[in-house]
């Protein structure tokens, strides 16, 4: 299917978690680039807890995906025919390129490569969108200083690994909340964190967080919602942050939890804020060079979980909110 287009597109809306019943493929002509345009190769596609957001028929801050639309993803493309200044085949883009093998993209949110800065699969990872929101919630949003104690759920994923890391490298503690042994592992042994809590196996979260964190957690970056958050927020100390950059537990549930422990951000004074990483788009070149350069001086580690092929992609949605993931989890495509 050489010159054939392999899309994935929305048959229908989830209830509870999204899966491959609700996606169809279909085969479309590869489509000639247009003035402005250019023909990718699609190599990786990012898998993250918002796309099960834009499945919603109201996501809030974006549109939806429709059905009978190729569902929306990031990822990382080779140019192939290009009619755009300062795009060669063979260069490679980050992109907006849904899930699709060979799109045709206007010029609008691409952004060639620097490969000085680190490898393509680096581009997916550490030097992806999942590192950047790690990178500006806990610097900008979380206003992370030397000596505090920073508490970090979903510490093992995409961006927890990577929010957990640039705050040691601040000289902050770090505590990480992981789901079982293995993550735990690897973010106390692997990523250097100064402890993590293994929520599965824990009788009382709130009691467990207050064991690790006797004087309390001075900023919470929470990846999680629900019940991690009410424990987090019974430890946040006087003045702490509260960093929401993901409610992973809440997103596909089918019956929301009530967060109880609003009122502590009252007498504790406690600001809770949330961002979307685009916020910052400005910025990203500045962020970047700071991970490019502890990537490559090794301060900075950031694990990826792969799967092959294009038509895995929906299987890996699922595999995001069941919790069977480590690490940054992408879609190869192509070599």
């Amino acid at each position: 299917m050489r010159n054939a287009n392999r899309q994935l597109k929305l048959k229908s809306r989830p209830v509870g978690l999204a899966g491959p019943d609700n996606f169809e493929e279909s085969i479309a002509p590869i489509r000639q680039p247009g003035d402005g345009e250019v023909l990718l190769e699609t190599v990786y596609l990012s898998v993250d807890p918002a796309m099960r957001v834009w499945l919603k028929e109201d996501p809030g801050y974006v549109p939806p995906v429709e059905i009978g639309d190729v569902m929306r993803a990031g990822g990382i493309a080779r140019v192939i025919d290009s009619k755009i200044e300062g795009l060669q085949t063979g260069d490679f883009v980050a992109a907006r390129v849904g899930w699709q093998s060979h799109p045709t993209l206007d010029a609008q949110g691409l952004h060639k490569l620097d490969l000085d800065l680190g490898s393509v699969e680096d581009w997916i990872g550490p030097l992806g969108t999942t590192a950047l929101t790690a990178w500006f919630g806990m610097r900008e949003v979380g206003a992370i200083a030397s000596g505090e104690t920073v508490l970090v759920s979903g510490a093992a994923g995409g961006v927890g690994q990577v929010a957990g890391q640039v705050a040691k490298l601040e000289g902050c503690r770090v505590v990480g909340i992981a789901g079982g042994a293995a993550k735990c592992a690897f973010i106390a042994d692997e990523l250097r964190f100064d402890a993590a809590i293994d929520y599965k196996s824990e009788a009382d979260l709130t009691d467990a967080i207050a064991n690790v964190c006797p004087e309390g957690v001075d900023v919470y970056f929470d990846n999680v919602g629900g019940p991690t958050l009410d424990a987090a927020l019974a430890n946040i100390r006087l003045n702490g942050r509260v960093v929401i950059c993901g409610r992973i537990s809440q997103t596909a549930a089918d019956e929301l939890y009530g967060v109880k422990n609003v009122g502590l951000l009252i007498g504790k004074r406690i600001r809770m804020q949330g961002f979307i990483v685009s916020d910052y788009q400005d910025r990203y070149d500045e962020a970047r060079r700071w991970l490019s350069d502890k990537l490559k001086a090794g301060d900075i580690k950031q694990r990826l979980h792969i799967l092959d092929g294009l038509e895995k992609a929906p299987e890996g949605l699922t595999m995001l909110f069941e919790g069977t993931t480590t690490g940054k989890l992408a879609v190869k495509v192509s070599d």
